[in-house]
């Protein structure tokens, strides 16, 4: 997959978040967004899912066909189709369980191939807690929860937004297993604010505070 942002720009009101980005993200790399909260990290990540749009510039997606392995077109519009998104604002079905909340996801976006509702549950490492309303979950474990949902989709394109917030030691290296082991043939990009233990994984890095 490769992502093309040429001249992007975003501001609110006659505030520029950022401006005149020209970068190209492609699937033989893993990257992060590097800034200090607040300088607009998030808010690129979002533009590049196609939820916010940008003030300037133009975005161009294309995607490997699985018949021809030629890469093809995407329109934003339709790019939500070929990416999985965590973030710890993201909202979860408070009154779903686990297993509900999985099975759920399964009727709009697949999971990786043979990978079942009971392996699933397996790999969250919340076994215990599978027939438990979310509304009873701290936030690490609906933290778990969101990044399981986004890194186990089978999409080609992952994006993760301050992925360890809220989690402990040993869930911070869950969390970075489970990206290794079921994310080796896809474009991964971090948003962070410098927290390494969130993208041990990327090779390049965007400063986003290089775009003001």
């Amino acid at each position: 997959m490769t992502i093309s942002l040429n001249n992007i720009g975003k501001r609110y009101n006659y505030e520029w978040i950022f401006r005149k980005i020209n970068y190209e993200f492609t699937s033989e790399n893993n990257y992060v967004i590097l800034g200090s909260n607040g300088s607009g990290k998030s808010t690129l990540l979002q533009v590049i899912a196609g939820n916010l749009m940008n003030s300037e510039g133009d975005i161009k997606y294309k995607v490997k066909s699985q018949k021809s392995k030629e890469e093809n077109s995407v329109d934003v519009e339709n790019i939500f189709t070929h990416l999985s998104f965590c973030a710890p604002y993201l909202d979860l079905f408070e009154e779903f369980t686990l297993t509900e909340s999985i099975e759920f996801q399964s009727k709009f976006k697949h999971f990786q191939s043979g990978l079942n509702t009971q392996q699933i549950i397996e790999l969250t490492g919340l076994e215990k807690s599978k027939d438990k309303q979310l509304k009873y979950y701290s936030s690490g474990m609906k933290q778990r929860l969101r990044l399981a949902l986004a890194i186990l989709a089978d999409t080609p394109l992952l994006l993760l937004d301050e992925p360890t917030s809220n989690l402990d030691k040993k869930a911070i290296d869950w969390y970075q297993k489970l990206v290794t082991e079921h994310s080796k043939s896809r474009l991964i990009i971090v948003a962070s604010n410098q927290q390494e233990s969130e993208y041990p994984f990327c090779n390049k890095q965007l400063q986003i505070e290089d775009y003001k």
